[in-house]
């Protein structure tokens, strides 16, 4: 490969095609050089059939695919992971407070980790504890769901909380302090944002929807001005900001700011609706084991959303409404079916059989995270065990004609879509068995679920596409489990313009 990071290739000579766009190909076992001019794929040809135009990328045999996307991130909260503490281990409350006692103290004076998954512990958390372990240092656990967060008191006090017994925190309470633990400076935190978009490009990463709770429409007017480039974004609007965004004229597809990069642009409304499964506040049909009174809860009551929806609506933007339990998302598809609007379902991770067909009926996505079916497993066949609806309906969904998009929710699960496709059809990543096999895709479906357009209309390598594509050295169509997962990635370019090369 003789382009490097930053050339814009002309040619990418001697690729074996994968995915959308292999039907098309007269031969699909031989090699072809396909040809890119003003951030489009023009021509296709076999090998050697014509001469090579421009800056010359040497696939030598590697499998071209279209660019991969991840269709929901939290991206400074993921970008921050690397200066936190990893709690993805910890068995239980007392492992848990020992592993963060032990862990370095960030320069702003406090412990923060990340990654608890406490549904499941035989002990419960709590402030004593955690005192013990961390004394005056204020100690911060995230929820591996973002959901809930475990304090000490040094942290209460620093926050200003008082109402927190065993110092856990859950839904709005923990997202606002996580928003104060995101408020870092704004050259550190684009530095930050900087290198894990470089990270995604070496994954084969071309575009990402930032659903950070926070004002992203100013953030990534900041970066772009900076000179970000890396890849592609599309933005979430809270609703905290709803007015804000209007009042500014911002529409999904618009570019961040007139006159911007056009790789930043406005994404849809983003509402959260109910809570999690691992923080046991998805709202849902059935009570939480031990808890007969418990179904979790609705964040936004159903009057309130659709109010938020049509007004989103009204001023062209999509909504992208998390919905997690059964009830979350019967509640979210009635109010697209009542407001008009368009757009996602975020996670849709248990929904009842009936709501199946209402995803393709009503034009909604269904945007997910594979990677979460694994992580949960064992959450979802105990304290969801009595839930009647499906858990994590990948192929009930796909088959009943709806557009499913894949993601990671990362921080909740890392930024890398090969893990999100082994997982979407192997169903499995620890050696066991694996899990609702009969909800496992095809892995031409997955890999179209991991590109701009989703399952129904991904990405496609013909004349004509836009040239954001990626090498790597497997065929993905053809993979194991592990050799998605491990799957090593040669170039990737977005709009011709190389943004990683091995």
């Amino acid at each position: 490969m003789s382009a490097g990071v930053g050339a814009t290739v002309g040619t990418i000579r001697r690729a074996r095609i994968a995915g959308a766009g292999r039907d098309l190909l007269p031969d699909d076992t031989i090699a072809y050089d396909v040809f890119l001019s003003d951030g489009v794929i023009a021509d296709i040809a076999p090998a050697g059939a014509l001469p090579p135009r421009g800056e010359v990328l040497d696939a030598d045999g590697t499998w071209l695919i279209p660019g991969l996307w991840d269709h929901h991130v939290h991206a400074l909260p993921w970008a921050l992971v690397s200066q936190r503490a990893d709690l993805g281990a910890a068995a239980s409350a007392a492992h848990a407070a020992r592993l963060i006692a032990d862990s370095p103290v960030l320069a702003d004076g406090r412990h923060v980790g990340v990654g608890l998954r406490d549904a499941l512990w035989s002990d419960e958390p709590d402030l004593a504890l955690l005192d013990a372990a961390t004394g005056e240092v204020p100690s911060y656990l995230y929820n591996a769901d973002l959901h809930s967060m475990w304090l000490n008191s040094a942290a209460l006090r620093r926050e200003g909380i008082t109402d927190a017994p065993d110092g856990m925190l859950r839904e709005t309470p923990a997202f606002e302090v996580g928003r104060r633990l995101n408020a870092v400076d704004d050259a550190v935190a684009d530095a930050l944002i900087a290198r894990m978009a470089q990270d995604a490009a070496a994954r084969g990463v071309v575009g990402l929807v930032d659903l950070d709770m926070a004002w992203n429409g100013g953030a990534w007017a900041r970066r772009v001005d900076g000179g970000f480039d890396a890849l592609r974004v599309s933005f979430g609007i809270y609703p905290e900001h709803l007015e804000r965004a209007l009042a500014e004229g911002m529409r999904t597809g618009d570019r961040v700011a007139d006159g911007a990069s056009e790789l930043v642009r406005v994404g849809p409304l983003k509402v959260i609706t109910d809570g999690s499964l691992g923080t046991r506040t998805a709202a849902c049909s059935h009570p939480y084991p031990d808890h007969p009174g418990d179904r979790g809860m609705l964040t936004v009551a159903p009057d309130d959303l659709r109010a938020l929806m049509t007004q989103a609506t009204s001023g062209g933007l999509a909504c992208a409404i998390h919905a997690i339990g059964d009830v979350a998302n019967t509640e979210a598809l009635d109010a697209f079916a009542a407001t008009g609007a368009w757009g996602t379902i975020e996670h849709a991770q248990l929904v009842a059989h009936a709501d199946i067909p209402r995803f393709a009926r009503l034009g909604v996505g269904a945007s997910v995270q594979p990677e979460h079916a694994l992580d949960d497993r064992d959450l979802t066949d105990t304290i969801w065990a009595t839930q009647t609806a499906l858990p994590y309906p990948l192929r009930a969904l796909v088959d009943a004609g709806a557009t499913v998009t894949f993601g990671s929710d990362a921080p909740v699960a890392a930024l890398d879509p090969w893990a999100t496709m082994a997982a979407a059809v192997h169903r499995s990543k620890d050696g066991r068995a694996e899990w609702h096999a009969e909800q496992g895709l095809a892995a031409a479906t997955a890999l179209a679920a991991s590109t701009a357009g989703g399952s129904t209309d991904g990405a496609r390598i013909e004349p004509g596409a836009r040239a954001d594509l990626a090498l790597c050295a497997t065929d993905p169509l053809a993979a194991t489990g592990m050799q998605l997962r491990t799957m090593a990635v040669a170039a990737t370019l977005l709009g011709g313009r190389l943004t990683h090369r091995a």
